[in-house]
């Protein structure tokens, strides 16, 4: 019997913990997967939650029914990849030790909040809860300000729907560079353009100092004030990889082989916005886009490795980059396998029927994966 523990129950992490279940069912494998909220946390769908939304509330327990996963609420505090051991913290307050043959790292990134005043100032999108936190401090606003820090996807997107979903608000997008700056012209253009209809004052080249409890400041030392601010800019590993004997690279995340093992540890793999993992492009940022392939990958090298085989490299490229502006607009930039932008993009209805049916992909996904298939857009990423 080898025990094969999966840590983080995000989109990476179901989908390894299915994938190793069905491919380790008759090598002796038994999978458990460990995470601090016995529901799914739709991550694309957060700046959602921000503005309000209800989303539908998911069960780990059945969205796993019928593929031989345990599930065990706990939150991660320590790893100790010399003994073969994670800690939890449970929820009743109580903690325990659990042990492992071979792990699965996936419990993501976390906003990298090294700016000052960001801790304690800003809010941010590290799980359900800060979203619902940042929404419930908005609905006690009737006007002000919400300033949103950092004009990548992830930015653009709150800016838009917290804009579009609460007019009565003025909301500042504040970028180092332009908004979509990944985009090519045309897209960014139509992204430029979608802002400025939803009343988003955006200030790029302008980079924050400083978050104070009533504004920012910014390089420069002019202030906005601000009624509520949301963190947007770049994220890093979670302490518990640093703290570990893992080796990681300068963000904390756990760097990996081709096969995606950890380089110090083989018998720790890494996953998704957890893990540096390298391709000819160079290294690969964190995305959902990324990540549930890779989460197929580590358990297609775990079940190798547990059959005593080599573990095929690891390989993937970039389709798109897509972008909601409200729920009534978007854009989606198709890109190189390196994700520099093509000459191709979507907007409007098409732009929003292909990103709802992205968003919306995981759940048929895993039940796909627990029959043992494999999406047909798989392939297209990763050439399995």
């Amino acid at each position: 019997m080898s025990e094969i523990l999966v840590l983080g129950g995000g989109y990476t992490g179901m989908t390894a913990a299915i994938r190793a279940a069905r491919l380790t069912r008759k090598t002796g494998g038994r999978v458990t997967l460990v995470n601090a909220s016995p529901t799914f946390t739709e991550r694309l769908r957060l700046h959602q939650t921000a503005a309000g939304q209800r989303l539908a509330s998911r069960s780990l327990a059945e969205l796993l029914a019928g593929t031989g996963v345990r599930l065990e609420v706990g939150r991660v505090t320590a790893l100790d990849p010399a003994r073969g051991q994670v800690r939890l913290a449970d929820p009743d307050g109580g903690e325990r030790v659990l042990g492992y043959d071979k792990l699965v790292y996936a419990l993501g990134a976390v906003t990298d909040t090294s700016v000052p005043g960001v801790d304690d100032h800003a809010y941010t999108y590290d799980d359900h809860e800060s979203a619902v936190r940042l929404s419930r401090r908005l609905d006690d606003l009737t006007r002000g300000t919400v300033v949103v820090a950092g004009g990548g996807l992830t930015g653009v997107e709150s800016a838009a729907e917290l804009a579009e979903t609460r007019p009565h608000l003025r909301v500042v997008l504040v970028t180092r560079g332009r908004p979509g700056s990944m985009m090519g012209e045309s897209a960014r253009a139509y992204l430029d353009a979608g802002l400025e209809r939803l009343g988003v004052e955006v200030r790029s080249g302008a980079a924050v100092t400083k978050v104070l409890p009533d504004g920012v400041e910014l390089e420069g030392g002019e202030l906005i004030h601000s009624d509520a601010t949301l963190w947007t800019t770049g994220t890093k590993g979670l302490s518990i990889a640093t703290e570990s004997t893992l080796t990681v690279d300068g963000q904390g995340r756990i760097v990996v082989d081709s096969a995606l093992r950890s380089v110090s540890h083989p018998d720790v793999y890494a996953v998704g916005d957890a893990a540096a993992i390298t391709q000819k492009f160079g290294v690969m940022h964190g995305t959902c886009q990324g990540g549930i392939p890779a989460g197929l990958h580590a358990a297609g090298s775990l079940a190798a490795t547990l059959q005593g085989k080599e573990p095929a490299a690891f390989r993937f490229g970039y389709v798109h980059q897509p972008t909601s502006l409200g729920r009534r607009d978007a854009v989606v930039q198709f890109t190189h396998q390196d994700d520099t932008p093509r000459r191709w993009y979507l907007t409007g209805r098409a732009a929003i029927r292909y990103k709802e049916v992205l968003c919306a992909s995981s759940f048929p996904t895993f039940k796909l994966l627990k029959r043992g298939l494999v999406p047909v857009w798989m392939f297209r990423l990763t050439g399995l």
